[in-house]
């Protein structure tokens, strides 16, 4: 497997594992999103807000849109779930159709990122990607021990890559076009 491939499978990860905790969280019951728990954010809603705002920054840098750090800034968090849960899988579409789009030479061009007050920094598609992954894993790690705290048992996250779990997930990877 190439990093390309492997980058091209995280961004399907990345889908599904969202859809797979999304449909966790909307079943919350009234209060539950929004409630205040230990975490590194004081909630689901501002951890689950943070990891697409995050994803819509970067995105914006790989794809050169020209917002720069404004992408974040100017977010405007979600109050409920099922808008963020929309808007997030609007997100993981547009990463998968982006990533099945770069060639192995695009994952070593440098775009430019903007640091606001440390500058421009040029950074390689290939690792910002494999950065965009990593936060989202850790951030979706957080909401996922939050839900231990809540009516809704926390779902299973780990069953995408190896072919012994694909019996696991087949229904979903189906209803999603993985």
């Amino acid at each position: 497997m190439t990093l390309l491939e492997h980058l091209r499978r995280m961004a399907r990860n990345n889908l599904w594992s969202n859809d797979r905790l999304y449909r966790a969280v909307l079943a919350l019951q009234p209060g539950e999103f929004e409630a205040e728990r230990v975490s590194f954010f004081p909630s689901i809603r501002e951890t689950l807000n943070h990891i697409l705002a995050v994803d819509l920054l970067y995105f914006d840098f790989l794809t050169d849109s020209g917002l720069g750090a404004t992408a974040y800034d100017d977010f405007v968090p979600f109050d409920d779930a099922a808008s963020l849960a929309e808007a997030q899988a609007d997100f993981d579409r547009r990463l998968v159709v982006f990533c099945d789009g770069l060639s192995e030479a695009d994952l070593d061009r440098r775009v430019i990122t903007d640091r606001r007050e440390e500058g421009k920094i040029p950074e390689r598609i290939g690792d910002i990607l494999a950065h965009v992954f990593l936060h989202d894993i850790h951030h979706r790690g957080q909401v996922h021990a939050m839900l231990s705290g809540t009516s809704v048992a926390p779902p299973q996250l780990d069953e995408f890559l190896l072919d012994y779990d694909i019996k696991l997930r087949k229904d979903e990877v189906e209803r999603l076009g993985l």
